[in-house]
């Protein structure tokens, strides 16, 4: 079996041992001595052939209720620390990211010619939309100290060390592991929608202002040693949204003040870093010799740039200062002279750039300046311009209510040709159709009063609207109407979002007919748009099906914008898990439909991932080089269209996995309590999660629950169901209806490939004994038999899987990950089993401490941690 890399393996085993002194210090050694046996335990059973649990349980199954949190904590703790380790590793010089990108450029330059492949890169447009994640588990102040690890076991692999430095690190590490043991893991308090953007805030302040120019003067570097061109000054190949504090999809909590503030945070959060660098340039720029356009300016002066960035750096604390009163609710008037564009910041900046090439001091010009001049470019004048968006549904009822007062009707019961002939008549109305006061409900005014605070923002602080569960074109026409009637000056980009399978093959014949109408064409000016919603489409069709229609409306929408001459860009609504769109980047990628991304993508990242790619400066650094790699890969060398026989066999097998999967989730009667009495979907109550509620209605069975729960559940008892269920169905078909196209599809078409290694990947995590567990201690035993049906098929499927990609064993391919899996086994199952047991003493109805209830929430975390993924 191959091994982890000697430096991973190094970090693992040093903080395990730093963390079993801490243990020892603090618990005793009968309490460490528990959890070493347990620890040893588990690695027994994990090596042996058998692989019996049941000494493992029963010593569990001994312990005193003392001991459980204790004991939970540690294998929590354990796998966070195996997770930095992880994470320090893939940033390392070791791991080499940027040797991707060089081999690449080499590559492609040959390839397609340097003019071709500098033309790419200096029109590369990556959008990363940060959002909120509702399971996310892990309290901020630890991830600050986590983070703080991965920095310090970084600065102990660097060479020449003094004793004294060695020991200082060793420190440093021992202190932060004291540190984290000491502190609770689980939040007391659930974060609000405000506390979301100001942790989206801290990512960028604390990494991502650093690794943004660093990459981009790598890129630069690169082109110029490899391709003989420099890149722009203004490049942007990453741009960064937020929905924190925007999405109000279902989120009561998202309110048109919370949004106001949000933005306003924004401000004030970027004022207080361009301070910050204009102060830094202000020290560094004290040279006399200047251009006649600088000259010109300031006059006769020792010292023209500081004199000139004087200026500057009073309007940025000006704006510093008004957003500061403001969100204090002094609410001063707005100022003249305060930051209200990119304009404002970049005129005297590329001033003192030209200045300092002209006379002759380009490294100068080249230094920190330039990184702020690219900061600006990315970054704006908020740090992350915001994305609204809300449910289709909110605005009919608008709607609605207005067509209903003025006794026009029933907007809600007309035709969709009715719905747009009268909102493309008041859309070109030049008089207001709105009345100055109406009755309107709360729900119809809160969506009023956000379009009025939309309205009322820098164009620049806001970057689309976003319209949940859209279905027909007057859904997008509604929201541009209501828009105008609030006073919006421009023309905000509306971004209908397909979700359910029905949505997503309706797609293309919902944006073909927006296209053809010319108010519409003119309002986007030819661009648009299109998100495709992959949670909430796998979990009301089943992963595979999803998969399949998500690619068709993918395919049918980009051959429609080119028959419309639109520029189109795909917004992808991925999650971190495999079951809501998520893996690998460069799978991801590698399976998009020719001719769908052309150099540009928008993506969410989400919740812990964020914290997993872009967390860290070096470690965002390396995901900005594996996006540019899939990026220009999947432009420059797009797969070609899938043959005739794969589509008519892919299309038979989606129908028989929609099948397979609805006739479990939607037609079983046992379905809705087996799930709710296996998991501990009604236990995520207790943890204080992210303000978006876990359900989209207070009423509703699982149809309501939102996507990232209902894979969260499943994850924690480790079946793993929405990324599998109704797989076996469509491998099974095509094996005996046509083997020898399905061996084609693997070993020739990518996005069939990497949706199999991503489901070896879901299968590998899961663990049928475990999962039995479960079942065993909390589910009746009249629901037993559907426990039976689902893990064999779960079995099934992976005897299925190896036989197509033609291995013994899951992993061949990827002995590493298997290594990985098999390394974080023995510390998770503990906490399943434990789990498992307090859930069973939770439900039972007897007393249940604080203390047990807070393990309970440990063991959440924990198997989120050793999972790597939360939902």
């Amino acid at each position: 079996m191959q091994q982890l890399p000697e430096t991973m393996r190094e970090n693992v085993r040093l903080l395990g041992e730093l963390l079993g002194e801490t243990i020892r210090d603090h618990e005793g050694e009968a309490r460490f001595g528990k959890i070493e046996q347990i620890r040893q335990l588990g690695k027994t059973i994990n090596q042996s052939e058998d692989d019996d649990p049941s000494a493992l349980v029963e010593l569990l199954e001994e312990l005193d209720d003392n001991d459980i949190l204790p004991i939970v904590r540690a294998f929590n703790q354990f796998l966070n620390l195996a997770n930095i380790a992880d994470q320090e590793y893939g940033a390392s010089a070791e791991a080499e990211p940027e040797d991707g990108l060089k081999a690449m450029l080499l590559n492609f330059s040959e390839t397609y010619g340097r003019e071709k492949l500098v033309e790419v890169i200096r029109n590369l447009r990556i959008e990363l939309v940060l959002t909120a994640h509702p399971t996310e588990v892990t309290r901020r102040t630890l991830i600050r100290k986590y983070d703080q690890i991965v920095t310090t076991l970084s600065d102990q692999q660097r060479g020449n060390l003094l004793s004294f430095e060695k020991d200082k690190i060793g420190g440093r590490l021992h202190r932060l592991v004291e540190e984290i043991w000491s502190t609770d893991e689980i939040r007391a308090e659930r974060p609000t929608a405000v506390d979301e953007a100001k942790w989206g805030f801290a990512v960028i302040e604390n990494s991502l202002w650093q690794a943004v120019p660093d990459f981009i003067r790598h890129m630069d570097r690169l082109c110029s040693r490899h391709l003989d061109e420099s890149l722009p000054l203004d490049l942007q190949p990453f741009c960064f949204y937020s929905w924190m504090g925007g999405d109000r999809d279902g989120n009561p909590n998202v309110t048109h003040k919370v949004t106001r503030e949000v933005l306003l945070l924004g401000r004030w959060m970027a004022a207080e870093l361009y301070l910050r660098d204009v102060q830094g340039l202000y020290g560094d720029l004290s040279m006399l010799a200047a251009s006649d356009e600088l000259k010109a300016v300031v006059g006769q002066s020792d010292t023209p740039y500081r004199d000139y960035l004087a200026g500057l750096r009073t309007k940025v604390q000006a704006t510093l200062d008004w957003a500061e009163a403001t969100l204090k609710g002094q609410q001063p008037a707005k100022p003249d002279g305060i930051i209200e564009s990119r304009e404002d910041l970049l005129q005297p900046l590329m001033l003192c750039y030209r200045s300092l090439r002209e006379v002759g001091l380009p490294h100068i010009a080249n230094g920190p300046l330039m990184d702020t001049i690219r900061r600006v470019y990315s970054f704006g004048i908020n740090l992350v311009p915001l994305d609204i968006r809300q449910d289709g549904e909110r605005h009919l009822n608008v709607m609605d209510e207005l067509t209903r007062y003025l006794e026009m009707g029933s907007y809600l019961e007309w035709s969709e040709a009715e719905r747009q002939e009268f909102l493309l008549k008041h859309l070109q109305d030049k008089r207001p159709l709105f009345p100055t006061q109406w009755p309107v409900s709360d729900e119809g005014a809160e969506v009023l009063a956000t379009c009025k605070v939309v309205a009322s923002e820098p164009r620049e602080a806001l970057s689309t609207y976003i319209i949940s569960m859209a279905q027909q074109p007057s859904d997008v026409l509604v929201v541009a109407l209501l828009l105008k009637e609030c006073g919006m000056g421009w023309n905000m980009p509306i971004v209908p979002l397909f979700e359910t399978l029905d949505d997503l093959d309706r797609s293309a014949q919902v944006m073909d007919l927006l296209w053809q109408l010319p108010w519409y064409r003119e309002y986007t000016d030819g661009k648009q748009t299109v998100m495709i919603g992959y949670s909430d489409s796998a979990k009301d069709a089943g992963k595979f099906a999803a998969t399949w229609a998500q690619y068709k409306s993918q395919e049918r929408l980009v051959q429609l914008a080119e028959k419309h001459g639109v520029d189109l860009v795909l917004f992808h609504g991925r999650g971190g898990t495999v079951g809501r769109g998520g893996g690998p980047v460069e799978k991801a990628m590698a399976s998009q439909p020719p001719g769908s991304v052309k150099g540009k993508i928008r993506v969410t990242e989400q919740g812990e991932m964020i914290r997993y790619k872009f967390g860290l400066p070096k470690v965002a650094f390396a995901s900005f080089s594996t996006y540019v790699v899939a990026t220009l890969r999947a432009t420059l060398e797009p797969h070609e269209a899938p043959q005739e026989q794969w589509r008519e066999l892919i299309e038979r097998m989606a129908q028989a996995s929609l099948e397979g999967y609805r006739r479990v989730v939607r037609g079983h009667p046992q379905f809705v309590p087996y799930f709710r009495s296996l998991t501990p979907e009604q236990e995520l109550g207790l943890l204080a999660l992210g303000s978006r509620p876990a359900k989209r209605k207070a009423t509703g069975g699982v149809e309501s629950l939102r996507a990232i729960p209902w894979v969260f559940a499943w994850m924690q008892v480790r079946l793993n169901l929405p990324a599998w269920l109704g797989t076996r169905q469509a491998l099974e078909f095509a094996l005996q209806e046509a083997p020898a196209t399905l061996n084609d599809m693997v070993d020739n078409w990518p996005f069939f490939s990497s949706f199999l290694d991503l489901l070896e990947m879901v299968i590998g995590k899961a663990d049928t004994p475990i999962a039995a567990y479960y079942e065993k201690q909390l589910v009746p035993k009249e629901l037993h038999p559907l426990g039976q049906e689902l893990r064999a098929d779960l079995g099934a499927l992976e005897v299925l899987i190896n036989r197509i990609k033609k291995q013994d064993a899951l992993f061949e391919s990827d002995p590493m990950l298997r290594q990985t899996l098999s390394v974080r086994k023995p510390y998770i199952d503990p906490l399943n089993y434990l789990q498992a047991e307090l859930l069973k003493r939770h439900r039972s109805g007897k007393p249940f401490s604080e203390e047990l209830e807070r393990a309970l929430k440990v063991t959440m975390a924990g198997i989120s941690a050793g999972m790597r993924n939360t939902g």
